[in-house]
């Protein structure tokens, strides 16, 4: 398994509790190198959203922890955040929270002419995500095929 994936998992198990204990829900954790720097991402949630106390707090009690089990080799910065308003969506339980919300669909490569989709989020599975959008009916697509998803912010 990959280091980075082996980070994010073992940060994963030592959060969990973590947020379990102030209510706080994960939405995304990323260990990357930018600029010969490594950064660990944590994103939070919560219904009403987080605060920056939320994430003080947190950040707080997994530095300890991870100080504590020592497993990253690597100098890194921990940083705790909301995932902020056209958040991606990654994990099912994004999808779960995010059904009857309008998203933007990018894809790999043009389908039907479009890179990009904006619809109400109807349901996904494992292989497929179906949007419905204004005034079509809905529309599944092969997850393979897509880029990212994102809620859609209107300003």
């Amino acid at each position: 398994m990959p280091k980075k994936e082996v980070i994010e998992q073992r940060t994963e198990a030592l959060l969990v509790p973590i947020l379990e204990e102030t209510g706080f829900d994960l939405w995304d954790i990323q260990y990357v190198s930018e600029n010969k720097e490594y950064y660990l991402r944590v994103y939070i949630d919560k219904e009403g959203g987080i605060t920056i106390d939320d994430c003080v707090d947190v950040s707080r009690k997994l530095s300890d922890a991870l100080d504590a089990d020592e497993f990253i080799d690597d100098a890194y910065t921990l940083e705790v955040s909301s995932p902020g308003l056209g958040r991606k969506l990654v994990r099912d339980r994004e999808y779960d929270r995010s059904i009857g919300r309008d998203v933007d669909v990018r894809f790999y490569k043009s389908i039907d002419g479009t890179k990009e989709l904006t619809g109400k989020l109807i349901s996904y599975d494992k292989e497929t995500v179906t949007i419905e959008t204004t005034g079509k009916e809905a529309r599944t697509l092969n997850r393979s095929e897509i880029a990212t998803v994102r809620l859609s912010v209107d300003f």
